[in-house]
């Protein structure tokens, strides 16, 4: 399937401004792998990488468990050391529409869960407006 494209970066981006200040809750200074929504929760597919000048600057990875799909992402040590602030997003995409999309100012975010086990999904996740990436697509 087609990556979204800068238009779905501006999505992203805009969706997590209306995100209230209250629920851009920071997160553990490691990734946090265990889903906070569903333990049990298993990944499903390969990790996607988001690049920013050449350079690794985060993990975004789809889980499937306790009847959803999850999106989740992990922004690297690297690019938090050498970025003052940024907001990372992440949502379960199904053919172009974003499920489920959660944001955080914090260095990963998991979404809340989509009742989307039936279709085709993959998980994408952002760094503000500056960059975004796919996992491949889970039937």
């Amino acid at each position: 399937m087609k990556s979204l494209s800068r238009h779905g970066v501006r999505v992203l981006a805009a969706a997590w401004l209306a995100v209230p200040a209250a629920l851009a809750v920071a997160g553990p200074a490691h990734a946090a792998e265990t889903n906070p929504h569903c333990a049990s929760s298993v990944q499903i597919g390969a990790t996607a990488y988001v690049t920013v000048g050449g350079q690794t600057a985060a993990s975004v990875k789809q889980y499937k468990g306790c009847g959803k799909n999850y999106a989740y992402t992990y922004v690297w040590q690297q690019y938090r050391a050498s970025h003052g602030s940024y907001q990372v997003c992440t949502s379960i995409v199904t053919g172009s529409t974003l499920r489920d999309l959660q944001c955080s100012s914090g260095p990963d975010v998991w979404s809340s869960g989509a009742n989307t086990l039936t279709v085709c999904t993959r998980a994408l996740g952002g760094i503000s407006d500056v960059a975004q990436k796919e996992t491949e697509v889970r039937c």
